[in-house]
């Protein structure tokens, strides 16, 4: 009789992520909610939400999977109206159950065809026939496919992103612990029944293609926010894209890496929100400097000579995990070398061993990582070069945006993007005609909150 419950060294991985972020929100969660009424209702919702995490991660059999992806997100539920009287989180809420319902069904379905197709309810079992297979039937890509979609709307991808945004509504920890934890279980979903996606090229290429759109997207709707807090909620829309983008090309260990890298940023993040507002400021009041040409080509050269270094040391999987890197560390190097001053040899040299400490810290993690979830191989090289060439033009536009957008046609782009292109709109009327939404009086609410203090 096989187990239903079993431990992984990716499972491992993942439960020491969780549990440091239980301790860390948790912590939180005692000191910023103190005095407030219904403290114990939170705190036993969130001791809810953090057991069904680990119940899921745990579990080896496809009903009680699903039973815990369920049980996760009618938990989750309950923190995000912590607060019901506001009109925003009752939207935001209902939004995000419709999605959950949505998500649910489908990944039932999704288990169902699985089930047909390898006679087993085994997760082990059913991945280890799966590695050893060159080939699925049509009913298993369908459910491959099933598995991207539901990962897809977990992820809250492009255009049923609107529900990530205006949960901001909901306590601190609320936003830590979805951004940090729960929003990754798209991606968790997809690492776990990884065997079978490397068999589905046309789920993988389904899986690019929204996660690439979603990811140029909200990266570059981001750079048009304000508020801290949805900016970092745009964000991780975004890097979920990114990560699903790299899921997508096979690239698992850089995934795995990507998802316990912005889970930890994300919860320092929001838990640290207060004081980046004196940092957004402090920013704002220090002197602009708008790089020149000479200045992106320098720092784009010393980027691409330290990354090449590394290909040295530990090759890179893709090309496009390459031109992320060179991207990302020019964005390092650049400010250093824009400012024309006696001291700027000192800051280029501290950039760059900035650079050099980040790129032997990725290294080493993919280095750890890679015996637990090795990359694969999925989609054509075609397939990469393409992402690279969106990568390398969103970067364009993130600049165009920045420094041009008094441009008449970046400007008419930039308020497109403040709109959010009005996805949301579109989502919400679609969402609120297949399930109409009426706002809860407020008398009802107060009612409810003070039958559950008493509790």
């Amino acid at each position: 009789m096989n187990s239903l419950l079993t431990v992984t060294p990716l499972k491992l991985v993942l439960l020491a992520l969780v549990a440091l972020l239980a301790v860390v929100i948790w912590r939180y969660s005692a000191t910023a909610l103190a005095g407030e009424p219904n403290k114990l209702r939170f705190m036993r919702a969130l001791a809810l939400t953090l057991t069904a995490t680990v119940f899921t991660l745990l579990s080896n059999h496809l009903m009680l999977f699903w039973l815990g992806w369920c049980w996760i997100s009618l938990s989750l539920q309950q923190l995000l109206l912590f607060y019901p009287e506001r009109p925003r989180a009752q939207l935001a809420a209902h939004k995000k159950a419709l999605s959950a319902r949505t998500g649910e069904l489908l990944l039932a379905l999704a288990f169902i065809l699985l089930y047909v197709e390898f006679n087993t309810a085994d997760i082990g079992n059913l991945i280890n026939q799966a590695s050893i297979q060159s080939s699925l039937s049509v009913s298993g890509h369908l459910a491959v496919g099933l598995l991207v979609i539901v990962a897809l709307i977990k992820c809250a991808q492009l255009p049923l992103h609107g529900w990530l945004i205006q949960v901001v509504e909901a306590p601190t920890p609320v936003s830590a612990l979805l951004h940090a934890g729960i929003i990754n279980l798209g991606g968790i979903l997809l690492l776990i029944f990884s065997p079978l996606l490397s068999l589905s090229a046309p789920a993988a290429t389904l899986l690019l293609v929204a996660a690439l759109t979603s990811t140029v997207l909200a990266a570059l709707i981001m750079t048009t926010r304000i508020s801290i807090k949805v900016r970092l909620a745009w964000s991780t829309v975004a890097q979920m894209g990114l990560m699903l983008v790299e899921i997508a090309l096979g690239l698992y260990t850089l995934a795995l890496l990507h998802l316990l890298a912005h889970s930890c940023y994300k919860a320092y993040a929001f838990l640290y929100s207060g004081n980046a507002v004196n940092h957004y400021l402090a920013a704002q009041l220090a002197d602009q400097i708008e790089p020149q040409t000479r200045h992106w080509v320098l720092a784009l050269l010393a980027a691409a000579l330290l990354v090449a270094l590394a290909h040295q040391l530990l090759p890179l999987s893709s090309l496009s995990s390459a031109v992320l890197l060179v991207l990302a560390i020019t964005v390092l190097l650049m400010p250093s070398m824009a400012r024309a001053d006696s001291r700027r040899p000192w800051r280029v040299m501290l950039a760059l061993a900035y650079g050099v400490g980040l790129l032997a810290l990725y290294l080493s993690g993919k280095y750890m990582l890679q015996q637990i979830m090795p990359t694969g191989s999925v989609l054509a090289p075609l397939a990469d070069v393409v992402t690279s060439l969106v990568f390398s033009g969103l970067f364009v536009m993130a600049v165009l945006l920045r420094y041009h957008s008094r441009h008449r046609a970046v400007n008419r782009v930039f308020i497109w993007l403040n709109a959010g292109g009005y996805l949301d709109e579109w989502a919400t009327k679609v969402t609120l005609k297949i399930w109409p939404y009426h706002s809860k009086k407020t008398a009802d609410i107060s009612a409810l909150t003070q039958v559950e203090s008493v509790k």
